[in-house]
């Protein structure tokens, strides 16, 4: 194993962990949001329907763009731009210019996103092994961080403004030092025709398996802090712990997920992950008070958390390059990361927030059933540089 394969590895998780951070923090103080700007719980559902659709922009345009330059120099430029646009989010005084920075946010974020989880994919085969769970527990790091930081500006009274600044001056720095760590990717030998091959049938099941489960993130992510405060009583501070406690669930799940998968195999943990995310989702919503509710965050989140590391490490083994495929399974998800928010916002405008947030169960249910569709046997890859590895570690 050459240092510069650990660099890559090392530099790939902290880019999930600084992700986390931005994306985290934007959400975690989206209470504090609505209060500034005097915003309705519909305006905030246009609000996150314009962050989804930018980065669903980008995400669309991935696969011709991943198959000519590769993961690397995405990264390199789109990593710096997520900070710098985070910043205008911090500090837009108004709703119109809140709505163009939140879309150049997203814009930014999806490139990051895409090409992130492609390097990923790449450090992962020439691992040789599972290791993509562990670059989306840098994430959940990045996440729970986030939503510590956030807890403490609010009892220290620290505005959302000042708080959103801090966390892109400290990211833009490191995201640039960041790119020289990247692994460099093989180009496709036909990047134009790669970029428009249609793609084998099990990426596209990939992807609507991440859009269930990215509906549900994106409604924990957006929606927990309101329900809490609005629906259970809480306090803000109390409020905002719901997100980080959803990522320590994740967390946990994530950095024994590549082992458990070993050894079970991933249909099978697809199930069970789908089936105790509806599960604990119910809790979440017939707990009598919000204590009950944030400890049955964690549970929510250790169902969901291997969801997404899954489908992507499987569709980056779908074909020769990781790039397109990813980025198609990708878009896919995010599409559901950009709808549940938008979806829960209406139907509690029309209903109640509670009983918008029921979509979570079903949800839950449909990942099951859809997991049982998957090949019961995974294709692998292994690395250039060495051996092959026991039956019992290369197979799922």
């Amino acid at each position: 194993m050459t240092r510069d394969l650990r660099s890559a590895r090392y530099g790939a998780v902290l880019t999930f962990v600084l992700a986390g951070l931005m994306v985290g923090t934007m959400t975690v103080r989206i209470p504090s949001l609505t209060d500034k700007l005097g915003l309705s719980e519909a305006m905030v559902g246009t609000i996150l329907l314009v962050w989804g659709l930018g980065a669903l922009v980008t995400m669309q345009s991935m696969r011709r763009v991943m198959a000519r330059v590769g993961s690397r120099a995405v990264l390199r430029a789109g990593g710096p731009l997520t900070a710098l646009s985070l910043l205008g989010v911090a500090l837009a005084p108004d709703l119109t210019l809140l709505l163009v920075a939140v879309a150049l946010f997203g814009m930014a974020f999806g490139t990051v996103d895409v090409a992130m989880n492609a390097q990923g994919s790449a450090v992962e085969q020439a691992y040789g092994r599972p290791l993509m769970n562990g670059m989306h527990a840098g994430w959940c790091v990045g996440a729970i961080s986030a939503g510590a930081l956030g807890s403490l500006a609010i009892a220290a009274g620290l505005p959302f403004t000042a708080n959103v600044t801090l966390v892109a001056l400290v990211s833009l720095p490191v995201m640039v030092l960041l790119g020289r760590t990247y692994l460099p990717e093989s180009p496709a030998v036909d990047a134009r025709s790669a970029g428009r091959r249609r793609l084998p049938p099990v990426v596209y099941l990939l992807g609507a398996i991440m859009f269930f489960a990215f509906m549900v993130e994106g409604t924990v992510a957006d929606w927990n802090g309101l329900y809490l405060r609005d629906e259970l009583g809480a306090p803000e501070a109390l409020a905002a712990l719901g997100y980080p406690v959803f990522e320590v669930g994740m967390l946990v799940a994530r950095l024994t997920g590549d082992r458990l998968r070993v050894r079970f195999g991933v249909r099978g943990m697809l199930t069970g992950s789908g089936v105790a995310t509806a599960g604990f989702f119910a809790v979440v919503l017939l707990a009598p008070a919000a204590l009950v509710a944030v400890f049955a965050m964690f549970f929510v989140g250790l169902g969901v958390a291997t969801i997404s590391p899954l489908t992507l490490s499987l569709a980056g083994t779908a074909t020769d390059a990781p790039g397109p495929a990813i980025a198609q399974a990708g878009a896919m998800g995010y599409t559901g990361l950009l709808l549940g928010p938008v979806v829960i916002g209406f139907l509690s405008d029309a209903t109640s927030l509670r009983t918008a947030l029921g979509i979570g169960v079903v949800l839950g249910v449909l990942i099951a059933l859809a997991a049982r569709l998957l090949p019961a046997r995974e294709r692998t890859a292994q690395p250039s540089d060495q051996p092959a590895r026991e039956p019992a570690e290369a197979a799922a």
